[in-house]
């Protein structure tokens, strides 16, 4: 009985307020193809929309039936289709929390679909015929030819319906009305876009007699001996069915429910993922089967697989696409599988649902370890302190318990399972415990995972997440916090750890990876983690002028949303790889490169859990300046997991050419696999071989500084200076829009501002109002040669600042002379800036950056740059930054975040050049090296912005040549900026930079 809370006025509940699974769905089974007849509904369906229940059942009474119909797509969402408008939010349920009511504004969509049998579909009476549904958001009931067929809940879960005996050869009739909330949207809290629909395939399943009803494989593999062992269970109108399993690979034919030990089987891995193709054979049907042999267990505390403990090198993955929503195209799940593998992404986690089925099909293709999550979340009862959590209401106990029955029986043959997860942040309670029970009896074979509680109590993995470098560090050492009961804490200890979040990579960021992947490589109990998320979800949309952007939170007039929360993957909406995705293949590369140039060797270590190195070939690269002098094959040996070996470099070489030189090692494919070409890199290491670092060129005589009559500018070589404050109004003949000087303040970031702005980082910099420096010229004087000038440079109302010393000098270099005919004058001098910044005062907060800004008025579009890329890098995401000679447009120098940050650094630079249509601009040189950043508008307007068509370029090119920056960190969920990342004005900077033509 449903427990009304004391709501003595409802005599009888609605279908979709009722927290059970819902009437009339045929019981759960597992995801198969076999040759019987199957007719897929996809495709236009006729539609209509109702603001609420109501308004849809008086249409159902009183209406023609093509009143007020359009066409609408299936599988799709009807939101995005001109039907209403999406919402997000992240935590918060956007209805009064009052389960399992549901408000009267409830949008209510009608779809129909009028269709005939194929001449060749069997008779009625012959076998029977199902109705699948593989996903609708969020409660449905279905009707075909006036009869109806049932009610089900579970938006990412399939529900299977009896529709023989109402089917007809020709106008069958399908009737689905779907309503956008339900009791079941209180468990499908889940930090995503609330989008309604059929949004996945609707089909036609003919099921003839004998058919299969349902397959189970159980093939396991014993490391110790090298057999495997293969049982296949079978049912036939849910009894056990006589059959037979061939595999003709193995030479192997079987009765169903027979076991068979298989000698010699070569196991399935995520680095090997070896499948066998099997056929079970019915009375009935043909079911081709895919075989992948393999053991999960915990042994001593660690997850193994086959016997090889894992190292999870992992991702969290909503389901999403820009167009489509959660209807994502069969191309674009093997796409992102692709992209995986080619970033060293070896684990998937499905938050926080069971994904398509064709998904996981594709994972155990390409080889990903999966933990397959049940269709849970009721984080928005934390608001409530969990008062009437579904997770512990009995009420509620048959509808998780179908959550989690329906994802196992229909992804329990897939070897990539490894771990099945009850769901996510919904708490404690007596129903994550049944479903926990419900999972161990049905698969004992596989791990149960789930973070909300971190007793572990019915777990057998111990989870967590955003947990900080610290606290991972003593999970790692087994020394955690004590849990207050004994028996459970002893339990917990002796429990395998994962992050199953971490690494929130919500705009520019994550900062922190390298010391977490440090972590999960030092300590055996910690088997990895999985980064938050995969993708941005922004849906794709134009502003009034018709500029496209991707939308988030808020942008379609939602009352209540959170933003651009929902923008926090490693891939951008149209699944561009960010500079996070990049630096967290570097960060998990599945082999350690360390080259040491002055001993000429490479120290090669197999970080693989399962495969050796044979499937990798090595090459070799010496740079000098940028520029390739020498390149070849190097030669390591096969090493085994776990395994190094230290291989020597090519002699030495003459010094072709002066500079700065480097050795680059690189580890590529060596033959085309499934999912790369031969040739993609897999993994890199690159050490210097020889300085300086910086290369200057030598002057022939120094400039002096003229002597201005009253209202003149002062001449300082090719560039001319205010003589009342000493700014730089004119350099090579280019106008100097903003003069070079110290700058503190970045665009902040989503990691600066976190999840709470108003006690952010970002708020702390304002609240001290470094976004309001104010800079006062205590002096200009020319010392010698050198013009120079004094400053303090402090935010209003602070008892703190900076001093800054600008000297200034130039000197004719040997490049040129200035006065050959057609040189232009200043073409052979360059200008010289030494900076020196010492802090005044206590310092109460970090600074953003510290460097200079100045911008340029000229139509400079090409930079080519000498030092960290190709990418953006910042001091603690840096790892996937090499260095090498780089060059792209000033638009590509930008990162096109989805809300826009601080973005576009490139760390490390030596020199720089920027270069207009006409050959000429600008050359700068750090002594020593700093970060470049350059774009088309003011800092104040990047951050002044929401999305990217907020910012339109200007004539001016602002430059920010920084010598340190704050870091980035992961604080818009999960730590902040680790201790030697930070930037703290404690002690005297001195930096320099030189300005010259580009040579």
């Amino acid at each position: 009985m449903i427990n009304t809370r004391g709501r003595s006025d409802r005599a009888k509940i609605a279908y979709y307020e009722d927290p059970s699974p819902g009437t009339g769905a045929l019981a759960p089974r597992a995801a198969f193809r076999s040759d019987a007849r199957t007719l897929s509904l996809n495709g236009d369906w006729r539609f209509r929309l109702f603001p609420t229940v109501a308004h849809a059942e008086a249409a159902e009474a009183g209406q023609g039936e093509e009143d007020g119909w359009e066409k609408l797509p299936v599988p799709s969402h009807w939101a995005l289709h001109g039907h209403g408008a999406p919402q997000y939010t992240n935590i918060r349920y956007p209805f009064p929390v009052d389960p399992p009511h549901l408000p009267t504004e409830n949008p209510t969509g009608d779809h129909r679909l009028v269709f005939d049998l194929p001449a060749d579909w069997p008779e009625p009476g012959d076998g029977r015929t199902l109705l699948r549904f593989d996903g609708v958001e969020s409660c449905y009931r279905v009707r075909l030819n006036g009869r109806e067929l049932g009610t089900a809940k579970g938006s990412r879960l399939p529900h299977e319906f009896d529709a023989g005996p109402q089917l007809r050869r020709h106008g069958n009739v399908l009737s689905v009305r779907v309503h956008q909330w339900s009791s079941g949207s209180y468990v499908e809290d889940q930090d995503m876009w609330w989008l309604a629909g059929i949004f996945r395939a609707v089909t036609l399943l003919h099921r003839p007699e004998a058919a299969v009803e349902d397959v189970f494989v159980h093939a396991g593999y014993d490391h110790r001996t090298g057999h495997g062992t293969l049982r296949v269970d079978a049912s036939v109108d849910a009894v056990p069915a006589g059959g037979r399993v061939t595999v003709p690979e193995l030479g192997l034919t079987l009765a169903t429910g027979e076991t068979a030990t298989v000698p010699g089987v070569q196991p399935w891995s995520a680095e090997a993922p070896r499948l066998y193709e099997a056929t079970l054979t019915t009375g009935g049907e043909r079911v081709p089967l895919r075989l992948g042999f393999r053991t999960v267990a915990v042994e001593d505390g660690v997850i193994t697989v086959n016997g090889r403990p894992l190292l999870l090198r992992g991702v969290n993955r909503h389901e999403f696409h820009p167009d489509h929503g959660r209807a994502v195209p069969h191309a674009t799940m093997r796409e992102d599988v692709l992209l995986m593998k080619r970033h060293n992404i070896n684990a998937v986690r499905t938050s926080h649902y069971p994904p398509d089925p064709a998904f996981l099909d594709l994972c155990d293709e390409f080889g990903l370890w999966v933990i397959d999550e049940a269709d849970l979340e009721t984080h928005g009862f934390i608001y409530g302190d969990w008062r009437g959590n579904p997770a512990d209401d009995p009420d509620w106990e048959e509808a998780l318990i179908d959550r989690a029955a329906r994802m196992v029986e229909r992804d329990k043959n897939h070897p990539s399972v490894i771990m099945w997860s009850l769901g996510n942040e919904s708490g404690t309670g007596r129903n994550l415990a049944a479903m926990s029970r419900w999972i161990r009896d049905r698969d004992p074979s596989r791990l149960i995972h789930y973070e909300g509680d971190w007793s572990c109590e019915h777990t057998d993995v111990y989870s967590r997440m955003y947990a900080s470098h610290e606290e991972v560090e003593a999970i790692g050492r087994r020394a955690e916090k004590p849990l207050d009961d004994p028996r459970l804490d002893a339990r917990r200890r002796a429990l395998p750890f994962i992050q199953c979040e971490y690494a929130h990579a919500m705009g520019n960021g994550p900062g922190g990876l390298t010391e977490y992947q440090r972590l999960f490589e030092t300590y055996e109990r910690l088997q990895g983690g999985f980064v938050w998320e995969w993708i941005d979800h922004g849906l794709r949309a134009r502003d009034a002028a018709g500029r496209p952007y991707f939308a988030y939170g808020g942008d379609f007039g939602e009352p209540l949303h959170d933003g651009n929360f929902c923008a926090d993957g490693l891939l951008f909406p149209d699944r561009t790889p960010s500079p996070g995705l990049l630096e967290y293949k570097k960060v998990v590369e599945p082999v350690g490169i360390c080259v040491d140039a002055a001993a000429r060797t490479v120290r090669v270590t197999n970080k693989y859990d399962v495969i050796d190195l044979t499937g990798l070939a090595f090459c070799w690269s010496r740079e000098v300046e940028g520029r390739r002098e020498a390149e070849g094959a190097l030669d390591v040996p096969p090493l085994a997991p776990g395994e190094s070996a230290e291989v020597a470099l090519p002699e030495a070489f003459a010094a072709e050419s002066e500079g700065e030189e480097w050795w680059t090692v690189r580890a590529v494919l060596a033959a085309d696999t499934a999912w790369a070409p031969a040739g993609h890199e897999v993994a890199w290491g690159q050490a210097r071989a020889r300085g300086p670092a910086v290369t200057r060129t030598p002057g022939a005589r120094i400039a002096p500084v003229s002597a201005p009559r009253a209202g003149d500018l002062l001449t300082l070589g090719p560039a001319t200076f205010d003589p009342l404050d000493g700014s730089l109004r004119t350099l090579h003949g280019l106008h100097i829009a903003v003069p070079p000087r110290l700058n503190v303040w970045r665009a902040t970031t989503d990691n600066d501002r976190g999840p709470d702005e108003a006690r952010s980082l970002a708020a702390l910099w304002r609240r001290h109002a470094l976004d309001r420096m104010r800079h006062r010229c205590d002096g200009v004087a020319v010392e010698g040669e050198s013009l120079v000038v004094t400053a303090r440079v402090a935010p209003p109302g602070g008892f703190f600042g900076l001093l800054v010393s600008y000297r200034w000098t130039s000197e004719r270099t040997s490049e040129g002379t200035g006065e050959r005919p057609g040189e232009r004058p200043g073409d052979g001098t360059r200008l010289d800036l030494a900076v020196d910044i010492a802090p005044d005062g206590e310092w109460p907060c970090p600074l953003p950056r510290l460097g200079l800004a100045m911008g340029v008025r000229a139509p400079l579009d090409w930079i080519e740059w000498y030092g960290g890329g190709p990418g953006e890098s910042y001091p603690d995401t840096r790892r996937a930054a090499r260095t090498g000679r780089w060059a792209t447009t000033v638009e590509e120098f930008q990162t096109p975040y989805v809300f826009p940050q601080e973005n576009g650094s490139r760390g490390d630079v030596r020199w720089a050049e920027l270069r207009g249509p006409d050959g000429g601009g600008l050359r700068i040189e750090g002594r020593p090296a700093f970060a470049l950043t350059a774009r088309r508008w003011t800092t104040e307007q990047l951050e002044a912005a929401r999305h990217p068509y907020d910012l339109t370029p200007g004539e001016v090119l602002h430059l920010d040549l920084d010598a340190a920056q704050h870091g980035i960190g992961t604080a818009s969920c999960g730590p902040g900026v680790l201790a030697p990342y930070e930037l703290r004005a404690t002690e005297r900077t001195r930096f320099g930079v030189g300005f010259t033509l580009p040579r």
